[in-house]
């Protein structure tokens, strides 16, 4: 699995499949392996590329503060770098913030749009839980701050299952590429300066608007907005799962990715 040195740093990249591009942008305290589970039936159909964002996985994670058009500055170059022109582009939560800069600054480079849990702003609640966030990391163990987070992630269905949380905790504390606690402050605080509520007219591509029902840190109202201010966008709601609905949900969120995008197809 290959990196590239771009905008200062190391990149880290997969691509796995045959097809037409497909690229995926994971969300905060995520890199390229949260979309592991949706992973085979996307790849026998794209080409799919995913990509460890600045201070994530196995990409570079310096010190200084990132922004998401830095972000999608990054994924530009990698698609420049491996000559791809046009892509599908799909981003989960932040991911999907870094995505609306990214074909806001390249419309030209993107053949369609899917936003899963995202958001054009967060409001008071949101911005207050990010922050937090982005400060717990240097105060507590990593242990811990997965057992504060996962109940914003995950539905109380999920939950019961025995044995389920204690496996992602056990998953995330023994995984060779944790977060480095400034990176997590950083990655907070862009999506804190991020908004494109007064430029969500100008994305023209056709959009996927994606939400689970369940979802209390990217509520439905997020994904409304959105809808609402994108002109070719269409909302889908899905009935179970909540904003870790990649991993609780994946084959009905893998099910409407894939419905959007042959919808795309020439007849």
């Amino acid at each position: 699995m290959p990196k590239v040195e771009i905008n200062g740093i190391d990149l880290f990249y997969d691509i796995k499949g045959t097809g037409e591009p497909l690229l995926l942008i994971a969300g905060f305290l995520c890199d390229h392996v949260y979309w592991s589970l949706i992973m085979p039936s996307l790849i026998s159909q794209y080409q799919v590329i995913r990509l460890d964002n600045r201070g994530m996985g196995r990409s570079s994670a310096p010190e200084t503060p990132y922004s998401l058009k830095q972000m999608a500055s990054d994924v530009v170059a990698l698609l420049d770098h491996i000559a791809i022109d046009k892509v599908h582009l799909a981003g989960h939560s932040m991911g999907g913030q870094i995505a609306q800069e990214l074909v806001l600054a390249h419309p030209e480079k993107i053949q369609s749009l899917m936003l899963l849990s995202s958001l054009a702003k967060g409001d008071a609640l949101f911005n207050s839980i990010i922050e937090t966030w982005g400060d717990l990391g240097g105060n507590v163990d990593l242990k811990l701050y997965e057992k504060v987070i996962l109940p914003w992630i995950f539905t109380d269905t999920f939950y019961s299952i025995p044995g389920m949380i204690e496996s992602l905790i056990e998953f995330a504390i023994k995984y060779p590429f944790p977060p480095a606690t400034h990176s997590l402050y950083h990655h907070s605080r862009a999506i804190l300066n991020f908004d494109t509520i007064d430029r969500l007219q100008e994305i023209h591509c056709p959009t996927l608007v994606l939400v689970g029902k369940q979802d209390i840190l990217t509520p439905l109202k997020f994904s409304q907005q959105l809808a609402q201010g994108i002109p070719k966008a269409e909302l889908v709601v899905l009935d179970r799962g909540s904003h870790g609905f990649l991993v609780e949900s994946p084959d009905t969120v893998v099910s409407a990715m894939l419905n959007f995008l042959w919808k795309l197809k020439p007849a």
